[in-house]
């Protein structure tokens, strides 16, 4: 897996001059984040860590999604990777939570669809909620990267606004 290096660096300069913390929490991308995280230039200083609760069992155990909800939507909405994003906060106490759900390959449940829902978390609130849908040929592992670094890529811009305010 590789990442744009200047995408990295620029994340992770402006983390440290924000003073600001990082943790993901990843479904669909299962640990791509964590390991774009981890790539990052004094990754130690502002990344926490993360976590992947891929099965609905473990979200709802780990990250307080509510079991009824989660099985209506397959663990796949809007409403939980926002929930997703505002947990593992309080899980990892981090500035910033990052969450990923969605489906990487064609099923019944996402209706033969390849889409996928993140979130960002920023100080307790909820700041970006976005939908992503790739053409539904696009192969699981090409899905899984593209969402990542779409995801990055919106996260620079999240994190840019905020260092222009400071």
């Amino acid at each position: 897996m590789e990442f744009q290096k200047n995408l990295l660096e620029y994340i992770s300069q402006s983390l440290m001059i924000a003073g600001d913390t990082i943790a993901v929490v990843e479904s669909v991308t299962s640990g791509c984040l964590q390991v774009a995280f981890s790539q990052m230039p004094n990754a130690s200083l502002f990344y926490k860590g993360g976590m992947t609760a891929y099965a609905l069992s473990e979200k709802v155990r780990l990250l307080n999604i509510d079991h009824h909800e989660a099985e209506e939507c397959d663990c796949v909405s809007e409403d939980i990777t926002e929930t997703m994003a505002l947990n593992a906060a309080q899980l990892f106490e981090a500035d910033w939570t990052i969450a990923t759900t969605g489906y990487c390959t064609p099923n019944r449940s996402s209706s033969y669809k390849i889409f996928a829902f993140f979130s960002f978390a920023y100080k307790g609130e909820i700041v970006l909620t976005k939908k992503l849908e790739l053409h539904p040929k696009t192969q699981g592992l090409d899905a899984q990267l593209y969402y990542t670094e779409f995801i990055l890529g919106c996260f620079k811009s999240e994190v840019n606004q905020l260092l222009i305010l400071i």
